[in-house]
């Protein structure tokens, strides 16, 4: 079965699509800004990389959020609880760890269907 790679680059490729399933890499949202503004940000990059790969967050499978600081667990669950589809919420885990770069205060991946 093929393997389908959306963007990819020298250490990565936005989504890695095989057998009925979208792999999404790590998102992050504006460096520098505010824990909501990010939040926003790697969610809307997630919608993007679906929606090019041919599906949506209703057919997320699992999602993994890294935080550089468990302290903004609530400001980030403020924003996903608004964009989150409600009849279809994917498992998920939340950690918090260092980083690659200090100016991203959080990292998003995703596992989803297509349909």
């Amino acid at each position: 079965m093929e393997i389908k790679r959306l963007e990819p680059d020298l250490r990565w490729c936005e989504t890695a699509t095989h057998d009925g399933v979208v792999h999404v890499a790590g998102q992050v949202g504006p460096p520098g800004t505010d824990i909501v503004t990010q939040t926003r940000g790697a969610l809307a990059e997630i919608d993007r990389v679906l929606a090019l790969s041919g599906t949506d967050k209703s057919r997320l499978l699992s999602v993994t959020i890294w935080l550089d600081d468990i302290a903004d667990f609530a400001a980030m669950n403020s924003v996903w609880d608004a964009w989150v589809d409600p009849d279809n919420t994917p498992a998920r885990a939340t950690g918090q760890v260092p980083l690659a770069d200090p100016a991203y205060k959080i990292e998003i991946t995703a596992i989803a269907a297509l349909p």
